[in-house]
């Protein structure tokens, strides 16, 4: 008989979990609560109009590409991806605009005409990073829920990037002398929820990943990546049941013996695998052994984001597919949204234009908006009912401003905003907070909620609350990581794909 396997949630997550326990011969159920699988890299409807709901490139495309591997099959077989050459325009203010490359030559040339000066800085930085990638890399794919982990000898070689106080901004420090250059490395430490005068100084890596590999859209949105998985799980035996939630975990000791669904059915399990949001999981779904949520709140999290989503009966054909529009006092801004109380009036921006590359995620004629603006959790219960609106129209006409939308405005015929509040109450995301638990020294690999769950033989968690962390491809290897796990723990034998050398040695 085959050992059964209950999956929590069809985010991405879940879903690389689905896949390689299936095609490794369980029997796989995954319960999503939603009619759609994706959890919060999902499709979103409005009127005409389809959005991502949350993620909205892939980088490191290579760990997608493994996750499929796992199966034997390649992802392109599944996708539509467009490699987005330049990556993302970023602005600072009326006159300082750059575009990115992931070709190095080119990208130091954009400094050069920019921030003149600083363009050995770049080719250090990238030099530096490759060495850093390679040695950091090995130690993401590998579960810390043991204290003996640390004396794995490749962890060893990452020591004096973990061990220190240094943070993200101070190691561009010494690659770069323009503050605001600087921020072109930084603001992937959104993807964590994070400061960059805080973030710890490992995750530079996360900017080099970027210069280096490069970013992809796929058509159709990213939510497609999801739809994939789950045609290649079902593929390979496992079912899927949407608009199925869940009520709680049913334990004997330590041992969870499966869950019981909302509308009372009790479904069997020799192990169960939590996708679901962790924090509100373990107060909300974990039965007699759920956590309190002021023990929950004691935790660091990340911040949380105000979204539009803009149906336009327009298309802004020459405005870039990513813009990021930098906040005039970004440090300031970081900080309010640090300090999770007050709402930054002076914000930085992210656009997506998708329609451009994109043209069936709206009719003809026609295109969408995607606006995300950083923003504060829902710790201190700001009223965004009642200012929402305002907000949203300060957004707007900030863009209208710095942009060449001049009319944007004049030309929204849907709309869709979701707030911090939203985040919480639709997406069971505990404090709001899209990215999960803030990725600080104290909250990172032996000391983040394990792959394992501490206390349990057969409980396992996938997704940003656990390691390696938060982000679309560290979502995906949190799936295999605690996939081989559960493998380990059954003496099921495996074999690894492993694509990444490929690129990283090269």
């Amino acid at each position: 008989m085959k050992t059964k396997v209950i999956i929590v949630g069809a985010g991405p997550g879940g879903l690389s979990s689905a896949m390689i326990l299936a095609h490794r011969g369980f029997d796989v159920t995954v319960i999503e609560k939603s009619d759609r699988v994706g959890g919060r890299t999902s499709e979103l409807k409005v009127g005409d109009y389809l959005f991502d709901t949350g993620p909205t490139f892939l980088h490191q495309k290579f760990t997608l590409d493994e996750i499929f591997a796992e199966t034997g099959r390649e992802s392109s077989d599944f996708l539509d991806f467009v490699k987005l050459d330049p990556m993302t325009r970023l602005t600072w203010d009326d006159e300082t605009s750059i575009e990115t490359t992931c070709v190095i030559e080119e990208m130091a040339a954009n400094i050069a005409t920019n921030f003149p000066g600083n363009e050995d800085g770049y080719r250090r930085f990238m030099k530096d990073h490759a060495a850093k990638l390679r040695a950091i890399y090995p130690c993401l794919q590998k579960p810390y829920h043991k204290l003996t982990a640390y004396l794995r000898s490749e962890l060893l070689k990452v020591i004096p990037y973990i061990a220190t106080t240094k943070t993200v901004v101070d190691v561009l420090d010494q690659y770069f002398k323009d503050d605001r250059l600087k921020l072109a490395f930084t603001f992937q430490a959104k993807y964590l929820g994070m400061s960059p005068w805080k973030c710890p100084a490992l995750f530079t890596i996360l900017s080099y990943t970027e210069y280096k590999y490069g970013i992809y859209h796929v058509q159709g949105g990213l939510c497609q990546i999801s739809v994939a998985m789950a045609k290649v799980a079902r593929d390979e035996g496992a079912e899927i049941r949407l608009s199925t939630a869940m009520k709680e975990v049913v334990f004997e000791g330590r041992n969870a013996t499966g869950v019981v669904l909302e509308n009372g059915e009790t479904l069997e399990a020799d192990h169960v695998i939590m996708n679901a949001d962790y924090a509100h999981a373990m107060v909300n779904l974990m039965n007699s052994n759920s956590r309190k949520p002021g023990e929950m709140r004691g935790k660091k999290y990340s911040c949380s984001t105000f979204m539009l989503y803009l149906g336009l009966d327009k298309i802004y054909q020459d405005e870039p597919h990513h813009h990021i529009l930098f906040a005039d006092d970004y440090a300031r801004n970081v900080d309010e949204i640090r300090g999770e109380k007050e709402i930054s009036k002076d914000m930085s921006i992210y656009v997506r234009n998708s329609s451009i590359t994109d043209p069936g995620v709206a009719p003809p004629g026609h295109s969408q908006l995607y606006i995300l603006v950083p923003t504060i959790n829902t710790r201190h219960g700001h009223d965004w009912e009642a200012t929402k609106q305002a907000y949203r129209d300060l957004v707007l006409e900030k863009i209208e401003q710095r942009t060449g939308m001049k009319d944007l405005r004049e030309h929204i015929v849907a709309e869709r905003i979701l707030t911090p509040v939203d985040w919480r109450d639709e997406g069971d995301i505990f404090l709001g907070a899209t990215f999960n638990l803030a990725h600080t020294i104290d909250q990172m690999l032996y000391f983040r909620p394990h792959n394992r769950l501490k206390g349990y033989n057969n409980l396992y968690l996938v997704g940003g609350g656990t390691h390696p962390g938060s982000g679309l491809p560290t979502i995906l290897e949190s799936g295999r990581i605690s996939s081989n796990l559960l493998c380990d723990a059954v003496g099921k034998e495996y074999s690894r794909a492993d694509l990444a050398p490929a690129f990283i040695e090269g």
